[in-house]
């Protein structure tokens, strides 16, 4: 393998897929709008190393709902990791999204980079916490992986996105967090969705990235809640075994149906 190469990365994201195809997410049907997303990943498809699904894939924890999302995958056929969000139900998740090039798995090595998948996700609640549990098992797992440049990724933001509304349901413990990846400097990156927009921030020499949804948007630095007129999208990463690293988000062109529109507006 020629180690000089980079991997190309593809996070998504919010995916909100519900027991009804057809059902809508203030105005979105969120199943089209993730088709129109896939639509682009297959054009990508011969590029792209390996898909990261980054939580609230599902929109009420319905096991119908990764049913959905397995299936639609499947024709990818890139090799697809996950973790929950908050209205994710994670035992249908582990035993859904598991078969063919879809995994379970938490860590593992790609390209000459480590990947370390965390759940943030609260059972009944909204905002994100990481237990101790999970805290050490991250240490741990940074310890034993060594000194590879290394991936984390977690549903919750650690950090406020300046709109009130949605900071209420950030990550509660992001101090936690950064006391273990302080003592890694092998951590490069830091991946979350939930804010359903881009955002971007460098704290200790690691880049924390937050990724628009492949449905609806929310306005950024909105108070209170209120949605945006960008597309769908998704950020696509590439790798370099040397820790470099380049991101760039992808928006999809998607119709919106009138009384998103009029939401907007």
């Amino acid at each position: 393998m020629n180690q000089v190469s980079p991997i190309l990365v593809a996070q998504i994201t919010d995916t909100h897929l519900f027991a009804s195809e057809g059902h809508k997410m203030d105005g979105v049907p969120t199943v089209q709008s993730l088709e129109a997303v896939i639509a682009r990943l297959k054009e990508l498809r011969n590029e792209l190393d390996l898909l990261l699904l980054t939580g609230d894939l599902s929109g009420d924890g319905n096991a119908q709902s990764y049913d959905h999302l397995q299936s639609l995958l499947n024709p990818l056929q890139i090799p697809t990791y996950w973790l929950p969000g908050n209205h994710d139900c994670a035992i249908a998740m582990s035993d859904i999204l598991n078969m063919g090039m879809v995994s379970r798995r938490k860590s593992f090595q790609r390209g000459g980079w480590n990947f370390i998948l965390l759940d943030s996700s609260v059972p009944g609640s909204v905002h994100g916490y990481l237990t101790g549990k999970t805290l050490d098992w991250l240490e741990s797992e940074l310890k034993v992986l060594g000194d590879c440049p290394t991936l984390i990724a977690l549903h919750h933001p650690p950090f406020t996105v300046h709109s009130a509304w949605l900071d209420d349901s950030s990550l509660k413990n992001p101090q936690d967090l950064f006391a273990v990846l302080d003592r890694h400097p092998q951590v490069k990156l830091v991946l979350f969705g939930h804010i359903h927009q881009e955002f971007q921030l460098q704290r200790h020499q690691v880049e924390y990235l937050g990724s628009p949804s492949t449905n609806l948007q929310f306005r950024a630095q909105s108070p209170t809640f209120k949605l945006d007129s960008k597309y769908p999208g998704f950020r696509l990463l590439k790798l370099y075994p040397n820790g470099m690293w380049e991101t760039q988000v992808e928006r999809v062109p998607y119709f919106q149906p009138l009384e998103l529109a009029a939401k907007v507006s």
